[in-house]
């Protein structure tokens, strides 16, 4: 929490559930970012949250921006980001979507598959495309890689189908996992992909650009490594790779640059035992998976929670969702301890919930509105 958040809730006492974001944060974790990879040009992962006032900071500070959609690439345009500083980086597209991007003047597209090139061919003539190459995910509390991502045989068979096809083979990418806590993932990424890298320009490929995704982490209940550590272990992986032949890298930040900058706070609203002797109580907030809280599926991502009865006797709780459904359950397995003083009607807050949490939202599942948002 940080002091400009602490005074709003303070001084405004905001309806809850809320996110509450401090701008100032936003900008400073940018700022980390860049200097521990000066190299390396940040495409802001809008997906992380996506609200117009992250978007127009990021715009002044020279962002570039990874958009998983038609709709992103739009909200990046409208608050002044040049088309040539967006990629559309979602290897799952409509056509229409590609050929609304490609109207608008983005150039750079990813993709995994034969199909996806075919489509990026028929309706963004002559873009640059990058292939994303499935990595191992180890060390990720979100890992991504069931979902994207082809093999190295088949990129290398890809590349060399894009240029046919008239488009610009223009590099290779992949992602280590969101909330990646492990340095050496990048360590491990790099050397495999390397490695095609060199095949194909061997190959007559014209290959310039390395996109390292996204994946540095937040502070949630457990500490994480500095941004610094990564910086240190991709440029150590890079020039052991290319030497001082750097290929242009990309990266994809967003949790890391929205996490800690923001809070939820959220109002108890059912404290209760299923059993007179069960030590365990259940916690019921007015947020909960539907509400935006979707990452605690599996307890992965796990929120540090304050109460205004922080430093009195704690005791083991489940915590849950207000809606009805038997899934909305956040944390039963994770070890969460808070006050036996905990009652109906305390606020509380979620740390770190910046990222993943507003566009998570349902739109009013049981009835329940949007989460609020306020940007200071």
């Amino acid at each position: 929490m940080t002091p400009k958040i602490a005074r709003f809730l303070v001084e405004q006492q905001p309806a809850t559930p809320c996110l509450v974001l401090d701008l100032d944060r936003v900008e400073a974790n940018f700022r980390a970012i860049r200097n521990a990879l000066p190299l390396a040009q940040i495409y802001y992962a809008v997906k992380a949250n996506p609200a117009r006032p992250v978007l127009e900071r990021l715009v002044r500070l020279d962002s570039r921006f990874d958009a998983a959609g038609f709709e992103e690439i739009a909200a990046c345009l409208a608050v002044g980001a040049r088309p040539d500083a967006i990629s559309f980086g979602n290897t799952i597209k409509k056509a229409i979507a590609i050929r609304r991007a490609h109207a608008a003047g983005v150039t750079l597209y990813a993709f995994d598959s034969a199909e996806e090139l075919e489509k990026l061919a028929a309706n963004a003539p002559g873009a640059r495309v990058y292939c994303r190459i499935l990595v191992g995910n180890e060390g990720a509390d979100w890992p991504l890689s069931r979902k994207f991502g082809t093999s190295v045989a088949m990129a290398k068979e890809l590349m060399l189908r894009a240029g046919e096809l008239g488009l610009d083979p223009y590099g290779l990418s992949f992602h280590v996992g969101s909330q990646q806590t492990t340095p050496r993932a990048y360590e491990l990424a790099i050397g495999k992909v390397a490695m095609l890298f060199t095949d194909l320009t061997e190959a007559g490929v014209n290959l310039r650009m390395m996109n390292l995704g996204g994946g540095f982490p937040t502070r949630y209940r457990d500490a994480v490594p500095e941004i610094d550590r990564f910086g240190d272990a991709i440029m150590a992986a890079m020039t052991g790779h290319f030497g001082n032949a750097l290929p242009e890298m990309l990266i994809e930040p967003g949790r890391s640059v929205v996490g800690d900058a923001g809070l939820v706070e959220a109002e108890v609203v059912l404290v209760s035992r299923r059993d007179r002797d069960d030590p365990v109580r259940w916690v019921y907030l007015d947020i909960g998976r539907f509400g935006g809280l979707a990452e605690t599926e599996g307890e992965a991502i796990k929120y540090r929670i304050t109460t205004p009865h922080d430093g009195t006797e704690l005791g083991p709780v489940s915590i849950a969702g207000p809606t009805c459904d038997g899934a909305d359950i956040m944390y039963e397995r994770s070890n969460y301890r808070l006050p036996l003083a905990l009652r109906t009607g305390d606020r509380v807050e979620l740390l770190s919930a910046g990222a993943y949490v507003s566009t998570y939202a349902s739109q009013g599942f049981n009835g329940f509105a949007p989460l609020a948002e306020h940007y200071l």
